[in-house]
């Protein structure tokens, strides 16, 4: 929470500015064009990080792929993870999010912006036609993110156990799945301190529809997390 009051004083003097272009585009999506609202949500973010003192390195875009439509899956370490991928990806690409977060201030404008879909986990059917109409979209080169998890953790790094249901829409679509690892996501919002961060975002080579042929979700899962958590265990600062 002092994170974010530092990052909202930061930059007093822009957020109604911002608040009110953010409405309007979030109130008016079909007015822009994907790669237009993409560009306002990436220049917020900017704003907001360097309000905060986060600092944010990437590695690996050079994996990710340039035609067609791809899926993100990565660890989930809290609110700011979206924040931290959008900052270093300058591919748009929209999220798969639960529910519960659907009517948050700030974070429904950007869902809407990003003409993301809220999941219903209690929702059978609801989650079935979310997955159908996610593939049908990634078939038609847009691109999506889903967090595996299904919720954050609450240990830091540690990396909770996939869920093959996730990866569904992408086995579907047969599109290339790009592993995420995050590392130190969880600190912009969930430590109290305004120090100077760093978090780390890895994109690892992608997975394509070749090399996961004839394994179930499950399996797909489970290679998925194993590949990030290597990548955390190789990058991570001792806590």
């Amino acid at each position: 929470m002092k994170r974010i009051l530092y990052m909202v004083l930061r930059n007093i003097f822009l957020i109604p500015y911002l608040w009110i272009k953010l409405c309007y585009y979030a109130g008016h999506v079909e007015k822009y064009t994907e790669e237009e609202r993409y560009r306002l949500l990436r220049y917020i973010t900017y704003r907001a990080n360097k309000g905060g003192n986060v600092r944010v390195e990437s590695y690996g875009t050079e994996h990710l792929p340039k035609e067609g439509g791809f899926m993100f899956f990565p660890n989930h370490q809290g609110l700011y993870d979206v924040l931290a991928i959008t900052q270093v990806c300058e591919i748009p690409f929209s999220v798969v999010a639960k529910k519960e977060v659907a009517n948050v201030p700030f974070l429904k404008q950007v869902f809407a912006c990003m003409k993301a879909y809220m999941l219903d986990r209690e929702d059978v059917r609801q989650a079935m036609k979310v997955i159908l109409e996610v593939s049908k979209e990634v078939k038609n080169g847009r691109n999506y993110l889903i967090f595996p998890e299904g919720t954050r953790s609450k240990e830091g790094n540690k990396v909770q156990e996939f869920k093959g249901g996730s990866f569904k829409a992408a086995t579907k679509a047969g599109c290339p799945i790009v592993p995420v690892a995050l590392i130190d996501a969880f600190v912009p919002f969930d430590r109290n301190t305004i120090r100077q961060t760093t978090v780390q975002v890895h994109f690892l080579p992608p997975l394509y529809p070749e090399e996961y042929e004839g394994m179930s979700t499950n399996e797909l899962a489970r290679e998925v997390r194993e590949r990030i958590v290597k990548t955390i265990e190789a990058h991570k600062k001792e806590e």
